[in-house]
């Protein structure tokens, strides 16, 4: 039990502290002596880009998304824009007519997310190809700081930093989403100096359009698998945190754990399609990071932090309930404390944020155990069912 205690919790601490202390540590070093640093060469460096929106059902966001497109700080003779609507029965495609320099491309049949990339791909007639969704908003300098990560030929792909719409009070959403994904950008711009960063997210991430291959259809984490297979191909995935999208969190909890169940059955069903990436001998240190940052997560640290409560409490009661293994039994009824406290004031706003971190950590770890029943018994439809958001 002690043996079992100890395995337990070295990978719960490894994955959420150790590895990310290890990778900022090794960032610091390869920029002291300025590995991996890439010179200027270009002082204007401004290549035809394509934003590209695949959209089903957007009407609601259709003239902010575009006066948000309209208004990005990039030659407007070398921004195209392309929206595919396949599926949609709003008139989202008829709302985007009435916009010059918008081309839409529209069918009638619903082949989910994946459909519209595979077939919208071949209209992108520009060397770079920018994705986002129609309901995240970029920066004005979004596009130029993406495209200056590819003046390095070895970049295949960029991704952009999520953000979620800060507020003085907010609830356990908004405040564990934001608090999670500041937490994953620090993780990113560390992985990005040293080698590649761990996958983009589909807000805002841009590829080298001729590296583009097909993906199944059935594809979950689109924007994962396509950077991942870039970055097999021998590629660099950089991280531009000055390039983000801000979108608002999922209206209550129930979306978002519905929100986080879908990306933990496309987590599964992603490993077992990246296979090549858990063989250590092709890319040592990228394997060293998929398997660090995202393997550990979606696979043993959830059932990891479930059973290690249980094998506490029976140390804990073993020694009569006094000693070092009593004090970590006690830190764990602390925090599901917090837990259910962030259960029940889930929907009251407060500026003290904190208090809902670990109610998100539990949910966020919860949707990966039902990922993966879900994933055994693959009932996970490919067609996005869009997380309400407020």
């Amino acid at each position: 039990m002690y043996i079992l205690f100890w395995i337990l919790l070295l990978i719960i601490v490894y994955s959420y502290i150790i590895y990310p202390i290890i990778i900022y540590i090794v960032s610091l070093l390869f920029q002291f002596f300025k590995i991996n640093k890439v010179k200027d060469v270009k002082s204007t460096f401004e290549p035809e880009v394509t934003l590209f929106i695949a959209a089903y059902n957007e009407i609601e966001f259709v003239n902010k998304k575009i006066k948000n497109s309209f208004s990005l700080d990039y030659p407007k003779e070398k921004l195209h824009h392309i929206w595919i609507t396949d599926g949609s029965n709003d008139k989202t495609q008829e709302a985007l007519s009435k916009f010059e320099n918008v081309t839409v491309y529209h069918n009638k049949e619903r082949k989910g997310k994946i459909g519209a990339l595979n077939r919208g791909i071949h209209f992108v007639k520009t060397p770079i190809v920018i994705f986002s969704d129609a309901n995240s908003m970029l920066n004005k300098d979004a596009i130029r700081h993406i495209v200056n990560e590819f003046k390095n030929s070895k970049v295949g792909c960029v991704a952009g930093e999520k953000r979620i719409s800060i507020k003085t009070k907010d609830n356990a959403v908004n405040s564990g989403e934001g608090i999670y994904w500041k937490y994953e950008s620090f993780i990113k711009k560390s992985e990005s100096i040293i080698n590649s960063t761990l996958g983009a997210v589909g807000e805002l991430f841009a590829i080298r359009t001729n590296l583009y291959t097909k993906i199944e259809d059935d594809t979950i984490l689109d924007d994962f698998i396509i950077s991942l297979r870039i970055a097999q191909k021998g590629y660099k995935i950089k991280y531009a945190p000055k390039a983000f999208a801000t979108e608002d969190a999922s209206i209550n909890i129930h979306e978002e754990l519905k929100r986080k169940t879908r990306i933990a059955y496309g987590g599964f069903q992603a490993i077992s399609r990246l296979s090549g990436l858990l063989n250590p001998f092709k890319n040592p240190f990228l394997t060293f990071q998929y398997i660090s940052h995202k393997v550990l997560r979606w696979t043993l640290v959830p059932f990891s932090i479930l059973i290690i409560f249980f094998v506490n409490l029976f140390i804990a009661n073993i020694e009569s309930w006094y000693g070092f293994y009593t004090i970590l039994f006690m830190m764990q009824i602390i925090f599901y404390l917090f837990v259910i406290i962030g259960l029940i004031l889930q929907s009251k706003k407060t500026n003290l944020k904190f208090l809902f971190a670990p109610y998100y950590l539990f949910v966020m770890n919860l949707s990966e155990i039902i990922g993966l029943f879900r994933f055994i018994r693959k009932k996970q439809s490919v067609n996005w069912e869009r997380a309400k958001r407020k």
